[in-house]
């Protein structure tokens, strides 16, 4: 018992932590979680898959082992014992019993056996009796079926077992460690690069796997992930994703979610088609298909690139699905645009008098990749936000996806877009452009000055403004900071910033009006509050865009939104066995608890000097004496008062 109760205590707590330490999970994701020392510690203790580690399986086997042969060896006793009314009781055992009665009768022999039978009837105790020379005995019992809990119980046990062994996939497991199976570890491999020996075919009796189809899109396998890697799982039939549709709560957390599915099997006289929804799952045969989750499926987007370090080149108009790439190239560098993923809709919260939020539109991800591997990831709006009053185009950069989002608040002109701060960008990046404008801000600084002074000094103050202007366009601030930090005495850097500030603002201001110009503002009136602050903000937007790392700006112009739905599919030939094991284990302890067997025994004789029948009554219970005792006392009254016996006469 003691060794049983320990096997039972380790199995329960493998069981708590793969009920509580997601399983199977990708092997980087644990790594995130735990970190790098813990990970290998769970690693090698096995419980990222603990219902196929092999102590695990050892365990349950033992149990299973064990178990069976108390079964083997106790059962047929038990149920013998069921059946058997210990007819061999004597006398004065009987007297020995702590639950006992004595009696003295004037009466026959026959009727007090008549009564005594009809009376332990009544209490709904089964009898048999027995003749011998000087006495009758009358056996008695109730709740002899108590011993079938300690049967249903263990065979329940033992069914539950073998049902866990069928679901845990022993063979394969074996075929793993013999090297028959080997797990893929390149996740950039298509179903259909993947070596033989990863994929394992329809015949695979137990597995739960899980795979994303597109809308329109079907598919006959599922991946499983195990370890750090994965197995491919052949399914016999062929599912068809339909449609699939999502709810949202205002927050914008998922409030439903369901696919339309088509299953084609050679079995079926036509295809099967049903709804499937979180908890709604569609059975098949012994297979189980669960609306898991949902992700994009591969949304076509018509995307704009807009140049940031060379005005020179145009700008781009292309097309691209997520998960699919790019190729682009700034002068001789060439990139890669990885698109990741698209959300139609943004729900943030906005704080206000109540709490209330806001859809910020269509937004879509993805990740520029230079020639040497390295990458930066991003997220770009489509629709411009509301800041303070004022419009933004949002589009946020992130090195590792370990860091926080940084954002880029572009302003966007009267139209919604970035049209007017790409032309201003490409403007001051223009030398032709900027020579005009730095020598117009020159003129307005030094024309109070005498023609003579002003020949002095212009030219220095030209390329002074032009070197300010190119370390403003490089490095934003932060450059002129440094410039002015290396090359200005400490007690005149404040003086210098400010003046360097003041030319710079000058100089962008008279280019920004070149630019209005261009567009056909009249410029003699005053310019507008709206067009001054977009030339403040622009300003800002200018002095960290250097910090952005991506040589365009991808505006995304309009999607085809697709969606995918991600399945789970399960076979579990073993999940009937390991019901039925659990309602035997459940009716069993009911039993074991709840029914008491109770066994009383009647001695009828006559006394050897006298014509009174001596009367013992006795009884005992396998457990819970304590209230038997209570119940025997008033089964005791009821009898005696059943047989005629003053209530002076009864003695214990």
């Amino acid at each position: 018992m003691n060794l049983a109760i320990t096997i039972l205590v380790a199995i329960a707590i493998a069981s708590i932590i793969g009920t509580l330490l997601q399983q199977n999970q990708p092997y980087q994701d644990y790594i995130i979680k735990f970190g790098p020392f813990w990970h290998e510690v769970f690693e090698n203790l096995g419980l990222y898959d603990v219902y196929g580690v092999w102590w695990f399986i050892v365990l349950l086997s033992f149990l299973l082992l064990t178990t069976s042969v108390c079964v083997v060896r106790n059962s047929p006793h038990m149920l013998r014992d069921m059946r058997n009314f210990r007819l061999k009781a004597a006398r004065n055992s009987l007297r020995a019993f702590h639950n006992k009665a004595e009696w003295q009768l004037a009466t026959d022999r026959d009727s007090v056996l008549q009564d005594v039978t009809s009376h332990m009837h009544a209490e709904g105790y089964r009898t048999r009796s027995k003749e011998y020379d000087d006495h009758t005995l009358i056996s008695s019992m109730r709740g002899g079926f108590n011993r079938l809990g300690y049967v249903f119980t263990h065979i329940g046990i033992v069914i539950v077992c073998v049902g866990s062994l069928v679901m845990f996939n022993v063979p394969l497991k074996y075929a793993m460690f013999s090297g028959e199976v080997k797990i893929e570890t390149d996740n950039t491999l298509p179903a259909s690069k993947v070596p033989e020996h990863s994929v394992l075919n329809a015949d695979n009796s137990s597995f739960r796997g899980s795979v994303s189809i597109s809308e329109g899109q079907s598919a006959n396998l599922v991946f499983l992930n195990v370890a750090d890697g994965f197995l491919i799982q052949e399914l016999p039939f062929e599912i068809e994703l339909k449609d699939f549709r999502i709810e949202h709560y205002e927050t914008g957390q998922p409030k439903s979610f369901e696919s339309d599915l088509i299953l084609y099997d050679d079995d079926l006289d036509e295809p099967l088609k049903q709804t499937i929804a979180v908890n709604y799952p569609l059975f098949y045969k012994d297979y189980a298909i669960y609306q898991a989750s949902f992700n994009d499926g591969g949304t076509e987007l018509s995307l704009k690139a807009w140049p940031l370090r060379d005005s020179k080149l145009k700008t781009l108009e292309m097309k691209g699905a997520v998960f699919g790439k790019i190729p682009l190239s700034d002068n001789d560098e060439k990139f890669v645009i990885e698109l990741t993923d698209f959300r139609k809709f943004n729900i943030n919260p906005v704080e206000g008098e109540d709490k209330k939020f806001k859809n910020l539109g269509p937004s879509f991800s993805f990740k520029v990749r230079d020639s040497l591997g390295q990458a930066r990831e991003y997220v770009n709006y489509m629709s411009p936000v509301v800041q303070e009053g004022n419009l933004y185009l949002l589009s946020g950069m992130r090195e590792s996806v370990a860091d926080p989002f940084r954002y880029l608040y572009i302003p966007a002109d009267k139209n919604g877009s970035v049209q007017r701060f790409m032309q201003f960008y490409a403007n001051i990046q223009d030398n032709k452009k900027t020579d005009k404008a730095i020598r117009e801000t020159v003129a307005n600084l030094i024309g109070g000055l005498e023609a003579e002074q002003q020949k002095q000094i212009a030219e220095g103050m030209f390329q002074t403004t032009q070197r300010l202007l190119n370390l403003f366009i490089s490095g934003g601030f932060t450059a002129i900071s440094a410039h002015i930090e290396k090359n200005v005495p400490i007690d005149k850097r404040q003086a210098a910033a400010e003046t360097y500030l003041d030319i710079l603002r000058q100089t962008l201001g008279t280019a920004y009006i070149s630019l209005l110009g261009e567009e056909g503002v009249d410029l003699e009136q005053d310019i507008s509050d709206a067009d001054s602050v977009f030339f403040d903000e622009t300003i800002n937007a200018l002095g960290s865009i250097h910090a952005y790392g991506a040589p365009f700006y991808l505006e995304m112009k309009d999607f085809e939104h697709i969606q995918a739905a991600g399945l789970q599919i399960a076979r579990a030939p073993g999940k009937g066995v390991i019901v039925l094991g659990c309602v035997l284990l459940i009716v069993g302890i009911f039993i074991m608890f709840y029914i008491q067997q109770k066994r009383c025994w009647v001695w009828v004789g006559k006394q050897v000097d006298s014509d009174e029948v001596e009367v013992i009554f006795a009884g005992t219970s396998n457990r819970n004496e304590r209230d038997f005792a209570q119940d025997f006392s008033s089964l005791k009254e009821r009898l005696g008062h059943r047989l005629g016996v003053p209530a002076t006469n009864g003695q214990e």
